[in-house]
C-alpha cells in the first residue's frame, strides 16, 4: 500500500511538470511572436535552420550566463568557443525541431530546443528547471493567499456569532444576573480561539474589531452585575 501511494505521488508531480512545461513552451511561443518584429526581425520573422543558427551565434557571442552555455553544450554536443566557428556552423540541423516549433508545425518533446528556443527569443525565467521553480513558489503563495481568506471568513462567523450571543444576553442578563459570568467564560474561549486563527498584517484588522466586541460586552455584564 505504501508504494502504491509513493506511485500515485510520483504519477501527479509527472502531471504537474507535464502540465508546467507545456505552459513554458506556451509562454515562449508568446514571447517570440513579440520578438519576430523586434530587434532580431531577420532571423526570427520567417526562420530558417539556418536562420536560427546565425541567430544563436550572435547571442552567445555578447556575454552569455552559464545557465544558456549548458543549454548550448546539452543541444548541440559542444562547448561554445569563438574559435569554433566552422565547427559549429555545421549544427544546422540541431535547430530543426526550433523552427518548426516558433513555425507552430511541430510540439518540441526535446526540452534541450525549447531551453534554447527561450534563449533565442530571450524568455525569462529559463531555462525550464528556473520555470518550473518559479511556478511551484507562485502555487505555494496561491494556497497560503487562499487560506487566509478562508480564516477571515470563519472569523467573521464567529464575531456575527458573539454579536448575536450579546444582543441575547442584553435581553436575559436583567433576570439572570450569573449569565454575566458565563458569557465572560466563553468571551475568553473566543479570544484564544482568535489567536489561534489570526495571520500577521492580513486580517488584524478583524481580530481588533472582534476583541473590542468581545471587550465592550464584558464591561457591560461586569456593570450590570456591580
Amino acid at each position: 500500500m505504501k508504494n502504491k501511494n509513493n506511485g500515485d505521488k510520483e504519477v501527479l508531480k509527472k502531471g504537474k511538470m507535464n502540465n508546467t512545461l507545456e505552459e513554458f513552451k506556451k509562454e515562449i511561443k508568446i514571447k517570440y511572436e513579440l520578438e519576430k518584429d523586434g530587434e532580431h526581425f531577420d532571423y526570427l520573422y520567417s526562420p530558417s535552420r539556418g536562420k536560427l543558427r546565425d541567430l544563436c551565434w550572435l547571442i552567445f557571442e555578447n556575454n552569455p550566463t552559464q545557465d544558456d552555455l549548458n543549454v548550448f553544450r546539452n543541444l548541440l554536443c559542444l562547448d561554445f568557443d569563438h574559435t569554433k566557428k566552422n565547427k559549429f556552423k555545421e549544427q544546422k540541423d540541431k535547430f530543426r525541431p526550433i523552427e518548426t516549433f516558433f513555425k507552430g508545425e511541430t510540439d518540441p518533446l526535446n526540452i534541450d530546443a525549447i531551453n534554447l528556443a527561450a534563449v533565442l527569443v530571450d524568455f525569462q525565467p529559463r531555462p525550464f528547471k528556473k520555470f518550473n521553480n518559479k511556478c511551484r513558489i507562485d502555487e505555494a503563495k496561491r494556497i497560503e493567499s487562499a487560506d487566509k481568506v478562508i480564516s477571515v471568513v470563519e472569523i467573521e462567523k464567529e464575531v456575527i456569532a458573539v454579536r448575536s450571543l450579546v444582543e441575547n444576553e442584553h435581553g436575559e442578563s436583567k433576570e439572570n444576573p450569573e449569565k454575566g459570568n458565563l458569557f465572560l467564560n466563553f468571551a475568553a474561549i473566543f479570544s484564544k480561539k482568535i489567536g489561534q486563527k489570526i495571520y500577521p498584517r492580513k486580517i488584524i484588522t478583524v481580530a481588533i474589531g472582534a476583541a473590542a466586541l468581545v471587550s465592550s460586552a464584558c464591561l457591560y455584564f461586569v456593570q450590570k452585575k456591580d
